[in-house]
């Protein structure tokens, strides 16, 4: 068993958390006078649930993950953010990240001064295991996997992810930020049987709701009680809460929107196979394709040029751009401007 109170910093386990007017009153009332709140009922003039206990218990029927093993953010970057602060010491500890994956990792442990060591993917992009498992010692706190990956759109083999779980005493954070693209099951079921995972999933991909910043993370108890103790007291506002839960009474759409995503994926995939400047696509599980292209730059500046953007992923994956799935409208137009660039 893995002992989460001991990977706790010891400054943060120790602290007494700051406790808002909403935290110490949990009753009905008809007069609220202890938060020094404007009095005048706008709506909004009210502090939100600190905990957004409503939400998650929508959430907890939607994903089958129990609402006290539910933490909300301002997007997964809180999560992710927050994971550093409660479980990492600056200066000392340690997290593991597997390029090319989403940039936050990498961003946040040197916000927080925690050393990033990098084992990058395999030639498949799966994760390098006898390079990876060596380096899980003591002062590794974390191992970041994102699946399916950003940018290469693949998902990680469970079997990997599983034996990651199984062989280290530290947290395994696996991003599913494009999981409702994907067959792969969600994570978010094991966290039963190996309470050192932990899932991050957001509202901004498949949901439709990348504006109104709101990310969720799967955990163990422990490891959600004490990402609630050291969050801002209000991270998640009143009017996210209120669009979020109204989203999710539509899940009928959200099932048409996921659909139309996949099929125009795959329509893509097939016509960009025909044009003589792609190199090579990549599988993807996400609602994006990783292209590589002959003169990748060259045909950015083209497309920029017509006013269609998509992202040069150069840096991370040679001569590639990574392109978002549009609407059947939009694909056309991307398509029909490829066909006009001349290397």
């Amino acid at each position: 068993m893995i002992d989460i109170q001991a990977l706790i910093r010891p400054n943060v386990r120790g602290m007494k958390p700051y406790s808002s007017a909403r935290d110490e009153f949990k009753g009905n009332a008809s007069v609220w006078l202890d938060a020094n709140e404007n009095p005048v009922n706008n709506r909004l003039n009210r502090y939100p649930d600190p905990l957004q206990l409503e939400l998650k218990k929508r959430i907890e029927v939607l994903k089958g993950v129990p609402a006290a093993n539910i933490f909300l953010g301002n997007g997964s970057d809180e999560a992710i953010d927050l994971l550093f602060r409660a479980f990492c010491q600056p200066g000392i500890d340690k997290v593991i990240i597997c390029p090319p994956t989403y940039g936050m990792y990498q961003v946040s442990a040197g916000i927080n001064d925690v050393e990033a060591l990098n084992v990058p993917l395999n030639a498949d992009f799966q994760l390098d295991m006898p390079r990876l498992l060596p380096l899980l010692v003591n002062s590794v706190k974390m191992v970041f996997v994102c699946s399916p990956n950003n940018p290469t759109g693949n998902s990680i083999r469970t079997s990997d992810v599983i034996l990651l779980a199984e062989s280290f005493r530290g947290l395994v954070v696996v991003d599913e930020a494009y999981i409702d693209f994907s067959e792969q099951r969600s994570f978010s079921q094991e966290i039963k049987h190996h309470p050192n995972i932990v899932v991050l999933q957001t509202f901004s991909k498949a949901w439709g709701m990348a504006g109104i910043r709101l990310g969720m993370a799967f955990a163990h108890k422990e490891v959600i009680e004490v990402m609630n103790r050291i969050k801002p007291p209000y991270n998640v506002n009143v009017l996210t809460q209120r669009v979020a839960l109204k989203k999710l009474q539509d899940t009928e759409r959200f099932k048409q929107e996921v659909g139309m995503v996949l099929s125009e994926r795959e329509l893509l995939r097939q016509e960009l196979a025909l044009l003589p400047i792609v190199n090579h696509i990549f599988p993807s599980d996400a609602n994006f394709l990783l292209v590589r292209f002959i003169e990748s730059r060259k045909v950015y500046e083209h497309l920029a040029a017509k006013g269609v953007v998509v992202r040069d992923r150069a840096s991370v994956a040679e001569g590639c751009l990574r392109i978002t799935v549009g609407t059947p409208k939009e694909n056309q137009k991307l398509l029909k401007h490829l066909n006009t660039f001349k290397p």
